[in-house]
Formats: structure tokens, C-alpha cells, sequence
């Protein structure tokens, strides 16, 4: 890995997306990879870097580790840093018990016990922030300081369709068939530019910008058992009213763009969450950790040195951030769209 002397400049700290040679691809991943058994099966597990201090970073719905690629072998330079497939994902077994985010929360502290991890900073993106929300409630003593990526738990809980979800329960197979082939054919993919807005527009502001190296990685994890199953866990527990328990420093980064979980959501999280602040970047959509890895790692950096009472907001943000009134004028754009959109769908009702 790199010297750890080497600092982003501004241009790299307002880019979208990476900048340079990728040090993702100076990593012998195959020396960094365990199977670990967890509840009775065998979870993928990347471990590399050592340190005084522990990073556990989270993937979200329908994820894999190497949404992680770009901020890996940066935090590794100076900390042990883990990330793993989450049961029901990537290269790990299905669970033996039902998905759920409680399950998810259990499988994360006995992973830990099982890596000798007493405590560590937990960076979560999407589902992954709605589990590491969890661990922080359910097994606080895990949880030093806590990151919410774009986190799910919110607005999700209004979300729940059980048609929907029965619908998808039908076509499972045939969703995982369609998500092996993407997966087999992630590099074809990822090199073809409207394949790759397909295929990644939803997640990101800009899919043309990113590496189709780093693209294929992401292809790759698709088409795996578990997806219906944790999208039924989603949306089938609340967390809204425990969000206050969390003790530990929490850390909100959003993407203003970010077309899964809405902007104001970021907001929500803020004033629930005791210990917390939030930073919402311009022009980025639900991947801010791979959209602007610079910035991201960066913001990340300041939030670990943070010394007890200091505030990342006493200095200036890395990276293209929103002012509060540009991300409250986005945050009310979405609330007005989504009570224009729920006064129709009660017009039609009644017609």
C-alpha cells in the first residue's frame, strides 16, 4: 500500500469519483481473505492493516465488500480494517435463521468476538448503516464511533408493499438468474456506457465517470439468495423510536443526488441521534464512499482525529459539500414531491 504521507489535493478532494491509479488494484485481496463461521456459516471476510484502532465497514442492499474498494487500502495504512459479505450476499452462506436486521445486528457482534474485536468504528452504507444503527442499540459496548452512508431505516419503513414483496418472492429465481448473468459478464458490462447506466444509475450520480474497473467489481456481487429476504427485513422493523439510545459519536454523509433514500432522511437521522452531525455532497448520488472515495476518506480521516468535544464542523469540509440551506431546500423539494405524489394516489383512490 501507498506511503501514508500522500495527501489529496483540492482537485482531488472535489473530484467525482477516483483519481490516479487505483490502489485497490496493488492488493493481493487473496492474502486479506477468511472464511470466518458465524451462527453456523461460513461468512467472507477481507481483514487487512493493523493498528491501534478497528474500522468494520457494511455493505448495503444487494452489495458485496468491494463496494468498500477505494477506502480499504487508505484507512489500512494506519488501521486494521475489515469488511465482509454480509449472510445472504456476496460469496457468504445464506443465514440459517430468516434474514432480519436484528439477525444481521447478532452476526456482526459475534463476528467481531470471533476476529478478537472488542470495539471498533462502524461505517455503513444503505442497509449496511441500518445494521450498524442496530449493533450500536443492541450490543453498545461494540459500537467507539459510528458512519451512516446514505443509511436505510427511515422512510423505508413507510416503504413496505406485500404485494410487491410476494411478486418478488415468485420471481426469485428468475432474479437470481439475471443477477448471475450481469455477474458473469460484469466486465462486457462496464465497458458498454449505456449497460453501465443501467446498471448503476440508480445508485450513483454518474456512472460514466467511474472506472469501469471499479464498476465490474460492483457488477459482480449482484444476483445473490439473499436480496428479497433482506428487503422484506427492511421494511419490517422500525427503528425511529431507539435512534436516541445510539451513545457513541455518529457521523451522517449523504448524497444530494441520491435517488433510494431521500436527502432529508440525513436530517432525520440528525436530530434523532444524540451525538451526531451530518455532511450532504453536491452532484453525488447513494454511493458517496465510491462516487468521491477522496473526499470521503478524507471527511473519514477528521472524524476519527476528532478529540472529545471537538466538532468536524470547527473546520472546513473536504470535498464539494452542501450548505445547510442548499441541503434544507433539497430536503423540502422531496417533501413537497412526495405529498404531491401521495395527494394523487388518494384522488385516484377515490375515483
Amino acid at each position: 500500500m501507498r506511503n501514508a504521507s500522500s495527501r489529496p489535493d483540492r482537485a482531488d478532494l472535489d473530484a467525482y469519483g477516483p483519481t490516479g491509479a487505483p490502489e485497490w488494484l496493488d492488493v493481493d485481496w487473496s492474502r486479506h481473505q477468511k472464511w470466518v463461521p458465524v451462527g453456523g456459516r461460513r461468512v467472507n471476510v477481507i481483514d487487512l492493516g493493523e493498528g491501534p484502532e478497528t474500522l468494520v465497514f457494511v455493505h448495503g442492499l444487494s452489495g458485496s465488500w468491494p463496494n468498500w474498494l477505494e477506502n480499504l487500502p487508505h484507512f489500512a495504512r494506519s488501521h486494521r480494517v475489515i469488511a465482509m459479505d454480509l449472510p445472504g450476499f456476496g460469496h457468504s452462506e445464506m443465514p440459517e435463521e430468516q434474514i432480519s436486521i436484528p439477525g444481521y445486528g447478532r452476526m456482526l457482534d459475534e463476528l467481531m468476538d470471533q476476529l478478537g474485536v472488542d470495539s471498533a468504528t462502524i461505517v455503513g452504507n444503505s442497509m449496511g448503516g441500518f445494521i450498524g444503527a442496530e449493533l450500536a442499540i443492541q450490543f453498545p459496548h461494540r459500537v467507539e464511533r459510528l458512519v451512516l452512508v446514505s443509511s436505510a431505516g427511515l422512510t423505508v419503513e413507510r416503504l413496505r408493499n406485500d404485494r410487491a414483496l410476494a411478486v418478488l418472492r415468485r420471481l426469485e429465481r428468475q432474479l437470481m438468474f439475471w443477477g448471475g448473468w450481469a455477474a458473469t459478464r460484469s466486465d462486457a458490462l462496464a465497458r458498454r456506457p449505456r449497460a453501465r447506466r443501467a446498471v448503476m444509475g440508480l445508485v450513483v450520480a454518474q456512472p460514466d465517470k467511474l472506472p469501469a474497473a471499479l464498476i465490474t467489481e460492483q457488477i459482480r456481487g449482484s444476483g445473490k439468495p439473499g436480496f428479497v429476504d433482506a428487503l422484506d427485513a427492511l421494511t419490517d422493523y422500525p427503528i425511529r423510536d431507539r435512534l436516541g439510545e445510539i451513545a457513541c459519536p455518529t457521523l451522517i454523509v449523504w448524497g444530494r443526488d441520491d435517488r433510494i433514500v431521500p436527502v432529508r432522511d440525513a436530517f432525520e437521522f440528525e436530530r434523532l441521534i444524540p451525538d451526531s452531525r451530518k455532511v450532504i455532497y453536491a452532484d453525488t448520488g447513494h454511493m458517496t464512499m465510491l462516487e468521491r472515495p477522496a473526499a470521503f476518506n478524507a471527511l473519514l480521516d477528521r472524524f476519527l482525529a476528532e478529540g472529545p468535544g471537538e466538532d468536524i464542523d470547527d473546520g472546513e469540509v473536504p470535498g464539494p459539500q452542501l450548505s445547510d440551506a442548499e441541503a434544507r431546500a433539497v430536503a423540502a423539494r422531496e417533501h413537497a414531491s412526495e405529498a404531491m405524489g401521495a395527494s394523487a394516489v388518494a384522488s385516484s383512490e377515490a375515483d
